[in-house]
């Protein structure tokens, strides 16, 4: 009975913080012109509590059935009346009311901290309609599709992966290879849903910010190519800087999410090279202001031909850096180095993979810095293949600031050890 008390009190409470959004919704309707508000959903939430306790003392499942069956004909009868006067088709209002009677009775006869997180939930949806209802309108297919897939592949395809490594090195983990290709596509998404609710029309500068969220090497080919046409290439330069910077922070909150005790190894040295990359770009962007369009960033926040290419890629370079690494770190160190100019993201997760085994923290850390060197200087290449010189020959200026100062950090500075455990994932023998 003591126990009964407090739950019956929380299926309750369900119905009145439903009831609370319902009631403010319709707040202007005369009374009786509704069929609910914030006095009957509180007593529906009530009500599956009671029942649901009638039929845990009757030992009978049925009554529990049968309540539920009855408030459901109840409800609905009355809602359709007001649906025929009012000449609206919504259902959310008798979905929202069998919730709280079912959520009330999971109060007394289930998890009760679920029912509570679910009733909270469900207010929360019910009083998001304008924001989703205006995202609805705003969204493209090509977002949604991307949305989806994502959800696919996090639901679906990741449990059903095998958890254990296939290869007689230990490297290839499928199912380890395929979150770092959905933690990459999230990234990839979540900076791509910034840019859109931030807009991209503000010039260079705020294209290529963004834009590096997703690839900085593809920025760079674009403000290299505006520098080509005639456009001044100083603020150019200072956008494809920062842009390096925005692709340093990329790489460096993967380190934290998957390993955060490379950090202890690395961390100093990468802040000191965000630090160069950041003070150059301010000093070329004040030389000139910014103006035209910008780039455009990509349509699209992750196409699946990339991704798929992502993932052969990422399994490819894990099982050979866990081949290479067998006895010897240098191996993991070169494949590293030879990735990282191409792929930074593959690089970098690649040698995260093997931390533990066969990898220590201070042979990935050193990976970590080799694939974010060589990506910049790879960086570096295509900017002077694509653009002129008075565009280059700044970048290279920021990439031997940031590369400077980056390796006066690691080697004058002590590393430390990060707190907490050493890696979110490593590999298993």
């Amino acid at each position: 009975m003591d126990s009964l008390i407090p739950q019956l009190g929380l299926a309750l409470a369900i119905g009145l913080l439903v009831g609370l959004e319902r009631g403010w919704r319709e707040r202007e309707t005369p009374d009786g012109g509704r069929t609910a508000g914030i006095r009957t959903y509180g007593i529906a939430g009530l009500l599956g509590g009671i029942v649901a306790a009638l039929a845990v003392s009757l030992n009978a499942p049925s009554v529990l059935i049968a309540g539920f069956l009855g408030f459901t004909a109840v409800f609905a009868w009355y809602k359709a009346r007001e649906s025929v006067h009012d000449q609206n088709y919504s259902v959310t209002g008798v979905v929202a009311a069998l919730s709280v009677f079912a959520l009330g009775a999971l109060s007394v006869v289930g998890d009760h901290r679920a029912a509570a997180a679910a009733g909270t939930a469900l207010a929360a949806v019910l009083a998001s309609r304008d924001l989703l209802h205006g995202l609805l309108r705003r969204i493209s297919w090509i977002e949604l599709r991307s949305a989806l897939v994502l959800a696919v592949m996090t639901a679906i395809i990741l449990p059903l992966l095998p958890s254990r490594a296939i290869d007689p090195w230990g490297g290839f983990n499928p199912q380890q290879v395929w979150l770092f290709t959905v933690l990459t596509a999230a990234i990839s998404f979540l900076g791509y849903i910034a840019v859109r609710a931030f807009g991209t029309t503000r010039g260079a500068l705020v294209s290529g910010l963004a834009g590096a969220v997703i690839s900085s090497t593809a920025v760079t080919v674009a403000l290299a190519r505006s520098a080509k046409t005639g456009a001044n290439p100083w603020p150019l330069a200072g956008a494809a800087t920062l842009a390096a910077t925005v692709s340093t922070i990329r790489v460096t909150a993967i380190v934290a999410i998957v390993a955060p005790s490379v950090l202890g190894v690395a961390g100093l040295a990468i802040l000191a090279a965000i630090g160069g990359f950041t003070l150059c770009g301010i000093l070329f962007l004040s030389r000139h202001a910014i103006s035209g369009e910008g780039t455009q960033l990509p349509r699209n926040p992750f196409e699946l031909g990339p991704l798929a290419l992502f993932a052969v890629l990422f399994a490819v370079v894990s099982t050979v850096s866990a081949a290479f690494s067998v006895g010897s770190s240098s191996g993991m160190v070169a494949t590293s180095a030879i990735t990282g100019t191409f792929d930074v993201d593959v690089a970098v997760l690649s040698a995260l993979r093997l931390l533990g085994q066969p990898a220590t923290v201070e042979a990935v850390g050193h990976a970590v810095l080799i694939a974010l060197t060589t990506n910049a200087l790879g960086r570096l290449s295509v900017a002077a293949v694509a653009g002129p010189v008075r565009f280059w020959l700044p970048l290279a200026g920021a990439t031997a600031v940031a590369v400077a100062l980056g390796y006066a950090a690691f080697a004058m500075l002590p590393h430390f050890e990060w707190p907490g455990p050493p890696a979110v994932m490593g590999s298993s023998s």
